[in-house]
């Protein structure tokens, strides 16, 4: 029988400082790029604008990639040597982007950085799902955003300052430093949270099994198919942003100040959240959020129609305020709804949360990205249209089911 609640040796409010640290090296690897993407396509021979695209996208496909080894891997090893070779594969990656020459080895150092963060990033869901069920690890997961979100809301500030300061290289010695802090706080100061009667042994015809018993679970599956059509309409704004506010607004001087007060508004609704959803559960708030986040997009592509097509920076920062204070509601508790079934195998479980969540995801980000053209009318119709096929998908899943009483 599965032993749940071992005794962590931290505070919570320790606990979650560190997972949202860990959790926030992808943060950090993504956002304090997005001012600096411009200069590194010109200095490595990008052509075309938008591939400068690639170099967020290659990290996140690494990413996912690693979220199916690390899940297994941490089931059999345990939480800590999978989090610990999985920072020491970033920092390798880390050096390949510093030094590189050409733009295929800086996305493959990307990728490297992907596939090794993906370690404290998907294990770290583990830990907590080690520790904490039902609405408690929702409590928990949204105070580790709230921390989290400092990392999003500062990073794109110290990328454009250490690139004016030094050069966008210097940025990836940050991220170096970082993986190693996050490596001596966590060795040092947590125990391991998978109890020894847990762990399982390694071997294909197991992971098989675990991936199918993941798979076949209906909650499981479907929300993570509905957060992966949420997160898809955020990885279009992560991939156009820094063009955005450039060519609609001339701003890019300014804009880690912009971006970092979106970041806010997630961390401010994870917050909101953390108090909402003992006393209102989880699928309903998360409903609400869909549902108003589409009556909010629709009515500002009506507005973008009567003022062909484009508008000013203040509206679209109103827009964009609300639109991501719904993302904030969204992110904490579509992830653990998708957990709860599988906490027995935590580790398949979130490796194919975050596996499959991530890859429909990048499909929808890129796929959307790669028709930017110059305004917000890509981004705004995404969140248009991606609200309610989440919302869709949500009910699918919870047919025949019930739902808060269990939650």
């Amino acid at each position: 029988m599965r032993k749940t609640n071992i005794k962590p040796k931290l505070s919570i409010g320790e606990f979650a400082a560190m997972m949202a640290y860990m959790i926030s090296l992808v943060a950090l690897s993504i956002d304090a790029m997005l001012p600096a993407l411009d200069i590194i396509g010109h200095d490595l021979g990008v052509n075309n604008i938008n591939k400068t695209q690639y170099i967020i996208a290659a990290l996140f496909f690494g990413l996912y990639i690693g979220q199916i080894i690390y899940g297994p891997v941490s089931d059999s090893t345990g939480r800590k040597p999978a989090i610990i070779a999985g920072l020491g594969l970033f920092i390798i990656g880390c050096f390949f982007s510093m030094f590189a020459k050409s733009f295929e080895i800086m996305l493959f150092g990307r990728f490297l950085q992907g596939l090794g963060v993906a370690g404290p990033r998907i294990v770290s869901i583990a830990v907590v799902r080690d520790l904490y069920v039902g609405r408690s690890m929702a409590k928990v997961s949204s105070i580790i955003m709230a921390f989290f979100i400092i990392v999003p809301a500062i990073a794109p500030l110290l990328g454009q300052f250490i690139e004016n300061r030094w050069n966008w290289r210097a940025i990836f010695m940050t991220m170096i430093f970082m993986a190693i802090m996050i490596a001596l706080w966590y060795g040092i100061r947590q125990g391991e949270t998978l109890h020894v009667e847990n762990k399982r042994n390694f071997s294909v015809a197991r992971i098989i099994h675990g991936y199918k018993e993941a798979l076949s679970t209906r909650i499981t599956l479907l929300y993570s198919l509905a957060a992966g059509v949420v997160y898809g309409s955020f990885l279009v704004y992560l991939f156009v942003s820094p063009q955005l506010f450039a060519d609609a607004w001339d701003v890019k001087d300014n804009f880690p100040y912009y971006f970092g007060a979106l970041a806010i508004c997630i961390g401010a609704a994870a917050l909101v959240n953390a108090k909402l959803v003992e006393k209102i559960g989880m699928r309903q708030l998360c409903k609400l959020a869909l549902i108003i986040k589409f009556i909010w997009a629709v009515l500002f592509l009506i507005l973008l129609m009567l003022h062909g097509w484009h508008i000013g920076i203040g509206l679209f920062m109103l827009w964009a305020g609300l639109s991501f204070f719904l993302l904030g509601i969204l992110f904490g508790n579509i992830n653990a709804i998708a957990m709860e079934p599988v906490g027995h195998i935590a580790g398949f479980g979130s490796a194919v949360v975050g596996s499959l969540t991530g890859f429909v995801s990048l499909a929808l980000g890129l796929a959307l990205g790669h028709y930017y053209s110059g305004n917000a009318i890509i981004l705004i119709a995404g969140f248009a249209a991606f609200a309610p096929l989440s919302l869709f998908i949500m009910m699918i899943a919870d047919k025949g089911h019930e739902v808060e009483n269990r939650t």
